[in-house]
């Protein structure tokens, strides 16, 4: 074989696969943007039924992470209680209480695979077992932060019990110790909350926001070796968010939303290129692209604080707005619209390249709770409730709303979409639907 021809091979086969179009690789999807543009899932079904419920499959312990999904193969994570004899216990989710839940019992941050026709598990793997070396809060799980995969490996961040890589047959190939991620109530350390961040895979680099009461860092990791290939120390408080990889525009721009300053960072050195003081405490909100715009939202309260439209380049604000901003889902842009669902239910559209606000409408009024984030495709929104009603909205400058399904369960996990798929982890399964 002539050198050259074996050099491109060896290149292509060390190159991360593209995701294709039933691909859902990250906490919401390609590029964090909770669209899937090729993706027809249905408007409405029937759990209890089964009315265009593809599959469910029971998930035992406790967690917060949504699927991701790599061709026929979907991975969600989860933390089991285990009882003195080492079976499965329940957790209790109290959505209302808001006090932090001591550590208690051991448990098992566990890995499945499932298959995506099926939802057969078709591997699981234990990471970890112990005592949890945080506390959590009430409504919130030891197993939050969403799997990333490029087609070759599997990242999971299990909080402070360690990130881990596998490849995608299960095999352990690396993991690291991040200390204790006791993010909590700023005035009150001991009030731990657990963490909420998920890992980000970026060309060869598994990027992790690490931000908690002390010595808080950005830090990048080699994904095939698990070497630290550069750490950004940062004085910060406690956030829950996940980084965003800026790519359109310009150079490519690694975008933190924390609580004193949203942040744009090269994401191949880590080096700070721009900083917009925020100053807002628990930060939960991922930023998300529209165009050369970088969206940042989220803080306490919610509803109260302001939308920031950020050019990505430069760090110029371009717009904002005074409030509106959601306290825990994550917004959404479907073709040139921002949509805004705070954690109460009323959901507002904006003109995302002004920031002009074009409607605010309450989902129902008795829409509840919310905090898992919407998910856009075929021309629908996708609002899944803490009581476990999905709204289904036409997208568009007029609210319309086409469906409420009810998924018998909770539900604080944001939905994947793949193909004709729409999956959904609930409080005790993950469950697919299909037109």
């Amino acid at each position: 074989m002539h050198l050259p021809l074996l050099l491109v091979i060896l290149i292509l086969l060390a190159a991360p696969a593209r995701p294709s179009s039933t691909d859902w690789p990250a906490f919401r999807g390609t590029h964090a943007a909770g669209v899937a543009a090729e993706a027809t899932p249905p408007v409405s079904w029937d759990v209890a039924s089964g009315r265009n419920v593809a599959w469910k499959t029971p998930i035992p312990g406790l967690g917060h992470s949504s699927p991701v999904v790599w061709g026929d193969r979907v991975f969600v994570t989860t933390a089991v209680p285990l009882s003195a004899d080492g079976a499965a216990v329940d957790e209790r989710v109290d959505l209302q209480d808001g006090r932090s839940v001591p550590a208690g019992a051991p448990h098992a941050w566990r890995l499945y695979c499932l298959d995506r026709a099926t939802g057969r598990i078709v591997w699981e793997r234990t990471a970890h077992e112990g005592v949890p070396r945080v506390k959590r809060h009430s409504k919130a799980s030891y197993a939050s932060a969403t799997p990333a995969t490029d087609g070759r490996r599997v990242v999971v961040l299990m909080g402070s019990e360690g990130l881990y890589t596998y490849d995608m047959d299960g095999t352990l190939l690396w993991t690291r110790d991040l200390g204790r991620m006791n993010q909590g109530y700023v005035d009150d350390p001991s009030d731990e909350w657990s963490p909420g961040s998920s890992p980000v895979l970026y060309g060869d680099l598994v990027i992790v926001q690490n931000d908690r009461h002390e010595d808080s860092y950005l830090v990048a990791f080699d994904a095939a070796t698990g070497e630290e290939r550069w750490r950004s120390p940062r004085d910060e408080m406690p956030s829950w968010a996940t980084p965003l990889v800026h790519e359109n525009g310009g150079a490519p721009v690694l975008v933190t939303n924390s609580p004193k300053f949203i942040r744009g960072h090269d994401p191949a050195t880590g080096k700070e290129k721009w900083r917009v003081e925020d100053g807002t405490q628990v930060k939960v909100v991922t930023p998300i692209a529209a165009g050369d715009l970088v969206i940042v939202t989220g803080g306490w309260p919610t509803g109260g604080r302001p939308i920031f439209a950020i050019r990505a380049a430069t760090g110029e604000i371009a717009w904002r707005t005074e409030r509106g901003s959601p306290y825990t889902p994550t917004p959404v842009v479907y073709d040139g619209v921002l949509y805004v669902c705070v954690d109460n239910g009323v959901l507002a559209a904006y003109d995302a390249a002004t920031g002009e606000r074009i409607y605010q409408r309450r989902l129902a009024p008795d829409a509840g709770g919310f905090s898992a984030s919407p998910v856009a495709a075929a021309g629908r929104l996708y609002f899944p409730s803490e009581d476990g009603d999905v709204f289904v909205v036409r997208a568009g400058r007029t609210f319309e709303l086409l469906a409420r399904n009810d998924m018998q369960e909770m539900v604080l996990a944001t939905p994947a979409l793949s193909g004709d798929l729409l999956i959904v982890r609930t409080r005790r399964q993950v469950v697919a639907l299909r037109q």
